[in-house]
């Protein structure tokens, strides 16, 4: 399936590629003809809007390019809910987002599967980890990532 306008996408020749729709809550990863490989569910930031600042819990939107694939397991993260630092919050993998002013953006795993296909997250995508470790293996550092505007609330 050819998604219309393709030819305007990022991606190059021999080049895959990856759109994120946070009104869908879905990640699909093209080919770099802009046949879908895969789609995955995913979970977004609470708030709609692109990203301004740090802490407004909102998923910049734009074209980006993956420049770092970073092995999570072990790291923590402190939701502030109260429950204090989550070990392996960011499940096996974090692919880190070139995004300007913002160093910790990225499509990543979690600890809370339950909260795919739901807006849950500060700005970064979640995915299962099962699914982040089999897109993990199907890109590389300089893989574009383009994150769609969702609906203004």
């Amino acid at each position: 399936m050819l998604l219309p306008g393709a030819a305007a996408l990022p991606g190059g020749p021999g080049e895959p590629y990856i759109i994120i729709d946070k009104q869908q809550l879905t990640l699909t990863l093209f080919d770099s003809d802009s046949t879908i490989i895969k789609t995955y569910s995913m979970a977004c930031s609470k708030y709609y809007g692109p990203k301004t600042r740090k802490g407004d819990n909102k998923t910049p939107e734009g074209t980006f390019k993956i420049n770092q694939l970073l092995n999570a397991r072990g790291l923590s993260h402190d939701f502030h809910d109260g429950k204090g630092p989550v070990r392996n919050a960011y499940g096996p993998w974090f692919l880190r987002l070139d995004v300007p002013g913002f160093n910790d953006i990225g499509i990543h795993g979690t600890h809370l599967p339950e909260s795919i296909g739901t807006r849950a997250t500060e700005g970064c995508i979640r995915l299962t980890n099962e699914d982040i470790t089999d897109l993990k293996s199907r890109v590389k550092v300089g893989t574009p990532v383009t994150i769609l505007p969702d609906k203004q609330e």
